[in-house]
């Protein structure tokens, strides 16, 4: 029912998105104060929906060597649940090989795409290219945590011996995961360096009002009210899913205050035909209302196994039968990244990572914590070009 709410009203509005679409595209070059607010207001109800659709990555140039090198994105490597996407660049230079693991977590992976461009400067970047749930039949099964981890192995091994890999957010548990079971099976894509950049390794650390929102209720609980069924003109149809739309909403529940701000701002440029000050606004809010939609097993699984019982944490997670431990890790560099103002993932939560990593060398761990960032700050924008990418450029030659 609640997939069925949120489709129809989004269907009701879909008309008057139209109208002001059309609306807009008559609109004359130069306009008085008035035909700009009326405008203003036009663009604002065209813009009232979600997208489900993946949006561009929007990379295609890099400068590398004092040059700029054109960029193209390659399907390496096609699953039912996501791709592995590599930015090939136009250089003859072999360059380390890195797998960026995006977060499943209501938005695609285009969300890293600063991250990834950064990167891009110094390596050969891949990432795991999530699809909506939605948009994938039943009859490709189910995805769960476990699944989650195998993509990680099959994407390594495609990407060959030698390689890197970064996790972002709340796939540091199934990165971590993987390493280990690869490590201990001694298999030859075994990633020469692993960095976690404030993920939830051990949510007992710290916790944050994510990490008690995930443990005030029973599975039941979610199951019962966040849990839906995609409607049938979708080709994902009639499977169960946890709705894109009900992450964003708790996000920005969690700050209302500063998008309703956003979008006055919004309203205002708009009005004041400042365009690019719009510009930057409608590129975030481009990004940040696509939303993907999750399997239920993968939704529940996380919940349970690596918010409510820390199963990494406490030595009880399992991958298809098998323990997990981190302790067989002995060669792969670990490098793990906190944001001092995270309120996300707490302090401590991604740095749990060096006790379960316990026969690394020492000189194969390193800690960065990254003082008044918080969690989006870690991974994008000012501090993470000049601050903190440093500091995972070192760790990735050092390997080298």
């Amino acid at each position: 029912m609640l997939y069925a709410a949120y489709q129809s009203f989004d269907d009701i509005l879909a008309p008057f998105r139209s109208a002001a679409l059309r609306c807009l595209a008559f609109t004359p070059r130069r306009m008085g104060a008035v035909l700009r607010r009326q405008t203003a207001m036009m663009e604002m109800m065209s813009r009232f929906q979600l997208s489900h659709e993946r949006p561009s990555f929007g990379i295609h140039s890099v400068r590398v060597q004092n040059r700029d090198v054109p960029v193209t994105e390659e399907v390496v490597l096609d699953l039912p649940y996501g791709n592995l996407l590599r930015f090939r660049r136009d250089i003859d230079t072999d360059q380390p090989k890195v797998l960026v693991t995006a977060p499943l977590s209501g938005h695609f992976a285009t969300l890293l795409a600063g991250t990834v461009r950064t990167l891009l400067r110094d390596h050969d970047v891949y990432i795991t290219d999530w699809k909506n749930a939605r948009d994938v039949p039943r009859s490709a099964g189910a995805f769960g945590v476990e699944d989650y981890i195998d993509y990680i192995i099959r994407f390594m091994e495609a990407i060959g011996p030698g390689g890197h890999i970064l996790a972002v957010c709340q796939p540091c548990v199934q990165a971590l995961a993987a390493v280990a079971v690869m490590s201990e099976d001694r298999n030859s894509a075994t990633p020469r360096s692993m960095t976690l950049m404030a993920g939830p390794v051990d949510v007992r650390e710290s916790p944050t009002a994510v990490n008690e929102l995930a443990n005030e209720k029973p599975l039941s609980w979610f199951k019962s009210n966040v849990i839906s069924t995609v409607p049938l003109r979708h080709p994902g149809g009639g499977r169960r899913v946890y709705p894109g739309f009900v992450q964003l909403t708790a996000f920005m529940s969690m700050n209302m205050e500063r998008h309703q701000s956003q979008h006055r701002k919004l309203y205002d440029h708009l009005s004041r035909g400042e365009a690019s000050e719009a510009a930057r606004i409608k590129d975030f809010y481009d990004e940040y209302f696509s939303v993907l939609d999750l399997t239920e097993e993968f939704y529940i699984e996380t919940i349970d196994r690596v918010f409510q019982k820390a199963e990494l944490a406490t030595g009880d997670l399992t991958f298809r039968g098998r323990k997990v431990d981190p302790s067989k890790i002995r060669n792969t560099a670990l490098l793990t990244v906190e944001g001092g103002r995270d309120d996300i993932c707490g302090l401590g939560q991604t740095t749990a990572a060096h006790d379960l990593c316990s026969t690394l060398r020492p000189h194969l761990k390193r800690h960065h914590l990254q003082a008044n960032v918080g969690h989006y700050g870690v991974f994008n924008g000012r501090r993470w070009d000049n601050e903190i990418y440093p500091v995972v450029r070192n760790m990735i030659l050092a390997m080298e």
